[in-house]
């Protein structure tokens, strides 16, 4: 019986058509990941006491260090949503939204395995959740890993179309 082995080389079309394609994918990641960061801090930034609590909830640093944080936390992601909206300093806005998805991530696993009964309040102002009320871990955590993943496109593909870095990169 003869066995030829699959070729394991990609077709000169086929990387053709990734590179034509992967600017307009990225630019899709790229503004995907700003609605989520300007959804997130704009929700969060007319009541920066409440994003203190939420930041507070998870139990893990003296409250005046949760309620600086949680107080910066709105202007650091609209400062994201801003810089990937435009195209700016794409790689860098990625870079920080990977770090923070992560903490977040690992924030989120660390109130699950100790049972804390808290809204992670990622789109909100969170905190302790009401009586009756059910945490959605799970999915908060599968939802940022999903995030994570675009950052993690946008860190090795930052040059997208429409935006300032593409411009600058050609000027």
């Amino acid at each position: 019986m003869n066995v030829t082995a699959a070729s394991s080389s990609v077709s000169p079309a086929s990387v053709g058509r990734w590179r034509t394609a992967r600017p307009w994918l990225g630019t899709l990641v790229r503004l995907g990941l700003a609605a989520v960061w300007l959804a997130a801090g704009s929700t969060k930034v007319g009541d920066l006491a409440a994003s203190g609590r939420a930041v507070n909830a998870y139990d893990v640093m003296p409250y005046d260090l949760a309620k600086a944080i949680g107080a910066a936390l709105p202007f650091v992601e609209l400062a994201l949503g801003v810089l990937l909206v435009v195209g700016l300093a794409t790689r860098l806005a990625a870079g920080v939204s990977a770090a923070l998805l992560v903490v977040f991530v690992a924030g989120i696993t660390q109130a699950w395995a100790r049972g804390l009964q808290i809204d992670c309040g990622c789109f909100g102002s969170g905190g302790q959740l009401a009586a009756g009320q059910s945490p959605t871990y799970g999915l908060e955590i599968l939802r940022d890993v999903g995030f994570l993943a675009l950052a993690g496109f946008l860190l090795i593909w930052p040059l997208t179309r429409l935006s300032i870095d593409s411009w600058l990169e050609k000027t």
